[in-house]
């Protein structure tokens, strides 16, 4: 008796130290990879509520909708996003902190503030991102979530030029 006891005592242990580690490691959705965007699949977005698409935000349109290569780990998402403006090609790398913590970037664009939170269930990350651009305050929320093993559905929103809401929805491909 003693003997089961103690079996169902050190089971009861593994189970719990365990176990959620191993739901933990593989709950999250792992974003790596080197990416190119799908023209196709994507939408540049209109203001809320506008038919159609046109003029695009976020990644699209003077935003960009460059490549990218994302390397990630248990606490960060680095993003290396290359474009080419007027015959050079660029790379900007971004790193955000995958805790819920504040990640500061700097770019050509100026200094961003960055927060990456999980969905409940880990299958797609929010990234929120503050700056100022031409003296006024930005807020520009991103989706990221893996449709399938080979392609990322990023979906941007951000005040429009006219105050009314941006949304796009940039599609990338696995390389």
């Amino acid at each position: 008796m003693k003997k089961n006891l103690l079996k169902l005592i050190s089971l009861t242990v593994i189970l719990l130290f365990i176990v959620p580690a191993m739901v933990n490691a593989q709950g999250k959705t792992d974003f790596s990879g080197s990416w190119v965007m799908n023209a196709e699949k994507s939408n540049l977005g209109a203001p809320a509520g506008a038919p159609g698409g046109g003029g695009g935000g976020g990644f699209g349109g003077r935003g960009g909708g460059g490549n990218f290569v994302a390397k990630q780990d248990a606490a960060t998402l680095s993003v290396d996003r290359t474009r080419t403006r007027n015959g050079e090609e660029t790379t900007t790398t971004t790193k955000y902190t995958l805790d819920g913590k504040e990640s500061v970037n700097t770019t050509g664009m100026g200094e961003s503030k960055s927060t990456a939170k999980w969905s409940a269930d880990g299958k797609s990350l929010t990234i929120t991102t503050s700056r100022s651009f031409n003296g006024n305050d930005m807020t520009t929320t991103e989706v990221w979530t893996l449709t399938d093993p080979k392609t990322i559905s990023i979906t941007s929103t951000r005040p429009g030029q006219d105050g009314a809401e941006m949304k796009t929805t940039m599609v990338y491909d696995k390389k």
